[in-house]
């Protein structure tokens, strides 16, 4: 098949550091190569990829010094889109929403893949106006708060089997990975990590909008000793430190449409003490890659408890669940059935509700 993949433009795909969607996107791509497709990958020009590369900027916003204008970038990475899209046999576009008033007027098959979250009170009626728009969520729950949506169907995240490689060593210490965001939960982490007296190394980025609350209730917990920050992470590191822990902690307070370190932990045999919130249930297999909670009182027991699970049959839940291919290949069944059902003739749409 002829595919076309959008990334979004934040970051390199894949990113240099911290971030989820691109990474996904880029292994997702390389996967559909390896399968043979004709795969072209419109993102900023600092990325690397098998697939062709329609480098809309020169580099990813978020790293990039003068930083570009994210609209215009955005704007130039549309028309770029526009002008090939009947070129390809479908367009998946992990953009959000930036680009539905244009693909959907253009006859072409496409689907969205939405990463974030899809809880906030104005989606209904932006999703109202796109009824006919196909879309894709990363996780059964991360769809509900638009069931009237077109929904395909749920993809959940792979990675390759080589991204990150396991230990089955038992670890020496708690990790907790993500941004330092008040709904990543890490005062939480740090509370279980004091609770049991094990270590917990905080590997994460400060993002602007949160260096007040970091400021103000995280830098005074972090004492370097039993509470440590590591700060932004590469792959390289990322593997080192996954490898070592015990368990990675993933106390979320907000409805987490997949948890892509959740599988990344999986990944080097390392379980997962979660709270039960958004996707956790389906990610998490309980008693067997890690611990699902509802409080400090059951995390601090499945802590206690972590030394039972087997890191061989975590990595190997993770080889059955979570790998590139199967998501590869379950992307492709809806874009072969989009593919026969599409009309590639333009067909506006009409709005369903005003402004």
């Amino acid at each position: 098949m002829r595919i076309a993949q959008i990334a979004p433009l934040a970051e390199s795909v894949p990113p240099k550091l911290y971030d989820g969607t691109e990474r996904v996107v880029s292994w997702l791509t390389e996967e559909l190569v390896a399968l043979g497709h004709d795969v072209t990958l419109f993102a900023s020009g600092d990325s690397e990829t098998t697939a062709k590369l329609v480098p809309v900027i020169s580099r990813a916003i978020r790293l990039a010094r003068p930083k570009p204008e994210t609209l215009a970038a955005y704007a130039a990475q549309l028309d770029a889109v526009a002008q090939a899209a009947h070129s390809f046999d479908v367009l998946h576009f992990h953009t959000d929403w930036i680009h539905l008033p244009l693909i959907s007027r253009l006859g072409v098959p496409h689907l969205t893949t939405f990463h974030n979250r899809l809880d906030t009170p104005d989606l209904p009626r932006v999703a109202a106006r796109f009824p006919r728009s196909p879309a894709v969520s990363i996780s059964d729950h991360h769809r509900t708060p638009l069931a009237a949506a077109k929904w395909l169907g749920t993809v959940y995240h792979g990675m390759p089997a080589g991204a990150l490689e396991p230990s089955f060593e038992k670890g020496r210490y708690l990790v907790f990975l993500g941004r330092l965001a008040k709904e990543k939960g890490p005062e939480t982490a740090i509370r279980w990590a004091r609770a049991v007296g094990m270590p917990l190394r905080m590997a994460a980025k400060i993002p602007r909008a949160e260096t007040r609350y970091y400021r103000d209730h995280l830098r005074p917990l972090i004492d370097g000793e039993l509470i440590g920050l590591v700060g932004e992470v590469d792959d390289r590191a990322k593997r080192d430190l996954l490898s070592g822990a015990a368990a990675l902690l993933f106390p979320i307070d907000w409805p987490e449409p997949f948890g892509l370190v959740m599988i990344e932990a999986m990944a080097c045999g390392t379980p997962v003490v979660a709270l039960r919130r958004g996707s956790v249930p389906e990610i998490v297999d309980e008693g067997v890659t890690g611990f699902i909670v509802s409080d400090d009182e059951e995390a601090i027991a499945a802590l206690g408890r972590i030394g039972e699970l087997d890191r061989r049959r975590v990595r190997a839940t993770f080889e059955r669940r979570f790998l590139s291919r199967r998501m590869a290949q379950d992307y492709l069944g809806h874009y072969a059935a989009l593919a026969r059902s599409e009309s590639r003739t333009s067909s506006p749409l009409g709005m369903l509700d005003g402004p």
